[in-house]
């Protein structure tokens, strides 16, 4: 009589420990099943490549020692490439008509870089790290290493495979932008007027040709120049112009920020102020209210624009993301899809 409670109590921890070992299985098998590829997590590669955040971190280091203009680069080719089909590398893609071939991203750099991190964990984790993570994560170690904050970022993005250069010029901005034609982008990518100006502060790195901005003055014949667009300041004018003499040729460029051009930090906002915006799209943003009242915060604190760009950027590299063997691929060669 007194066996029997003993007995049930056995079964019952039995049960319960079956549970436990059922439910912690299937635990491990969603996690090691390509149903986990469906979205994207932090530490995605933590168990199929470890080392692969380190890896692009790495190569993003080395070459940005060697040249000084790369952040600028890797930053200005994520922000083209998610603008237009999503962040899922299409702009990586050669051949005739594509993304990459058309004349809007004609002066976008960091593919080298991309393809030489490719290179490495093809050697590591063949076919595992997509190229699209890739451009993200670079672009974010890349504001990092001149002294931009460390944003922890999900992957898992799949590689699109189209491409297709009639989609960049409907999908990008251009630096004679006006407030309404960029927020318009902006609210199609899911992007908000805070995005806009918090993203915009990219240009506190970077440089750019004579061309994106020349048309904010005119060179008179006897070499001075005829002030244009009046939201640049008069003495900033003559310094581009300067910089950018008549028949300059296309591989003059000029920093964005003309005072910490190296670093990332707030100065872009303290230019705007001070009417030393690059592009006709940077001073757009002093005409509009909100606008103006987060750059003159920026511009008085520093960490308030770095806790904001954490934030921004996150729904960047978020932007039409592909997710799953359905939706893209793995390439094996940044520049190819799959045969």
């Amino acid at each position: 009589m007194e066996k029997a409670p003993t007995c049930r109590c056995r079964r019952r921890r039995f049960h319960y420990l079956y549970n436990v070992v059922a439910v912690t299985t299937l635990m491990m098998l969603q996690l090691l099943s390509p149903a986990s590829a469906s979205s994207l997590s932090f530490n995605f590669y933590a168990i199929s490549c470890p080392s692969a955040e380190l890896i692009v971190k790495n190569t993003v280091r080395s070459a940005s020692s060697v040249d000084p203009t790369l952040p600028g680069k890797l930053l200005r080719l994520l922000f083209h490439d998610c603008f237009v089909e999503g962040c899922d590398a299409s702009i990586l893609l050669q051949g005739n008509d594509t993304e990459r071939s058309d004349p809007a991203n004609k002066s976008v750099g960091g593919f080298s870089t991309v393809d030489s991190a490719k290179r490495v964990l093809e050697i590591f984790c063949p076919e595992t790290v997509s190229c699209a993570d890739i451009i993200a994560l670079a672009a974010r170690d890349a504001v990092e290493f001149v002294g931009g904050p460390s944003v922890a970022i999900p992957t898992g993005r799949r590689d699109g495979r189209v491409s297709l250069g009639k989609n960049v010029r409907p999908n990008i901005i251009d630096t004679s932008f006006t407030m309404d034609e960029m927020m318009k982008i902006f609210a199609a990518k899911g992007l908000s007027l805070d995005d806009l100006v918090t993203l915009s502060g990219a240009h506190t790195i970077g440089s750019a040709h004579c061309s994106a901005f020349s048309d904010r003055f005119q060179l008179a014949s006897n070499g001075s120049f005829l002030p244009i667009d009046a939201a640049l300041d008069h003495a900033y004018a003559a310094e581009l112009a300067r910089q950018c003499p008549a028949g300059a040729s296309d591989a003059v460029t000029v920093n964005n920020d003309p005072v910490t051009p190296s670093l990332f930090d707030n100065q872009y906002y303290k230019d705007l102020l001070a009417h030393r915006g690059l592009f006709q799209s940077d001073s757009a943003l002093l005409r509009d209210k909100r606008a103006m009242e987060k750059v003159q915060d920026f511009a008085g604190d520093q960490n308030n624009f770095f806790t904001s760009w954490e934030q921004s950027f996150l729904k960047l590299v978020s932007i039409g993301v592909k997710v799953g063997d359905d939706d893209g691929e793995i390439r094996r060669s940044c520049s190819s899809v799959n045969a």
